[in-house]
């Protein structure tokens, strides 16, 4: 009798044991679910904070969804500080890149634009740089010129002040860059407290700020493909997440320092470029030459070779897939265009 008893005290205490780890489980569950959902509503409530629709904006009658779509976004660099007295609509752009996205092979085009690019600016009817476009008219008059330059549509703009670039670094930990000399830069105080030293560096957001800015040891060219090699090695950073409440805790950073005219669900459907695994980027650079001759300087584009980018974005976003690969190797799809592509241009 008392070897059963044993037995029965023995099973009560481990079906007791069995109800109690799955209460503490399923509590668990639930904690982790309302803390998904918690982020999720936090970074939605950033997200509608930061959407803003242009007015007089110019689309095609059918919306591009990035889930099934090839995409282009423009994303502008501003400095909005109280120092320079500068608003986000009429500073001049600091930094101008412009990413096509292919949704069949998830794969990305990234070219910088020289902020002192010679071009013409429909907002105003003349030539001028291109940084000054956005203090003309805005983000729309940005838009307008890029998408007059290489005859494609925007089909979304992200504009972000310096904080917003901070803070979204800081979020995903800090990236790895490699830092071409050492330096002494400003912060986005314009303070010189950014002290780098040349070679691979983990930077934090202040820190990968400073190396997107400077140009002063060299141009404004490397600068650009310093800031695509930036570009690069944050999307990098976010690949390697496997949870989207990462993504959501970089959207609650950002706040009220990025306007962009992408939905809460349309920032989260390009997720899909990232939860694969690093895309491959395929970074361009604009051919020209320095001019002085009007006694202002001048990034005086080559013609041919904006052309030449030209048709490799359109072919890129589907837009005439039979066109010829500029780069000189036959005609090809977009999906056959290869990193030697890229570097044709690059050089």
């Amino acid at each position: 009798m008392r070897n059963r008893q044993n037995k029965k005290s023995g099973s009560s205490k481990f079906k007791l044991f069995l109800k109690v780890a799955i209460l503490v489980a399923f509590s668990l569950t639930i904690c982790a679910t309302a803390y998904g959902v918690y982020l999720t509503k936090q970074a939605k409530h950033a997200a509608d904070g930061a959407y803003e629709e242009l007015e007089n904006r110019k689309q095609s009658e059918v919306k591009a969804e990035p889930k099934q779509d090839n995409v282009s976004i423009l994303i502008l660099g501003v400095d909005d500080s109280e120092k320079r007295d500068q608003g986000a609509e009429n500073s001049r752009s600091d930094a101008l890149l412009l990413a096509t996205l292919n949704n069949k092979t998830k794969t990305v085009k990234l070219l910088s634009i020289p902020r002192d690019s010679y071009v013409y600016i429909p907002h105003v009817g003349y030539r001028d740089k291109i940084t000054h476009a956005h203090a003309f008219g805005g983000t729309l008059a940005s838009i307008e010129t890029v998408e007059e330059l290489f005859d494609i549509p925007i089909d979304y703009y992200v504009r972000m002040n310096f904080n917003a670039f901070i803070d979204i670094v800081d979020a995903l930990g800090g990236i790895e860059v490699e830092v071409p000399y050492d330096m002494l830069e400003m912060d986005e105080f314009d303070k010189k407290t950014v002290d780098l030293e040349a070679g691979l560096q983990t930077l934090d957001g202040r820190e990968a700020l400073a190396l997107a800015r400077t140009r002063k040891q060299d141009s404004d060219i490397e600068r650009g493909k310093r800031q695509q090699e930036i570009i690069k090695a944050i999307a990098k950073k976010s690949a390697s997440f496997t949870s989207i409440s990462k993504y959501d805790d970089i959207l609650s950073a950002v706040g009220s320092n990025m306007k962009t005219d992408m939905t809460f669900d349309e920032m989260r459907s390009f997720f899909s470029y990232l939860t694969a695994g690093m895309p491959r980027i395929d970074t361009l650079t604009l051919k020209g030459y320095d001019d002085m001759s009007t006694g202002t300087y001048y990034y005086k584009l080559d013609d041919e070779n904006v052309e030449e980018i030209s048709q490799i974005l359109q072919s890129h976003l589907g837009l005439n897939p039979e066109s010829t690969n500029y780069s000189g190797t036959g005609t090809q799809s977009d999906s056959a265009y290869t990193e030697d592509d890229s570097d044709s241009l690059t050089q």
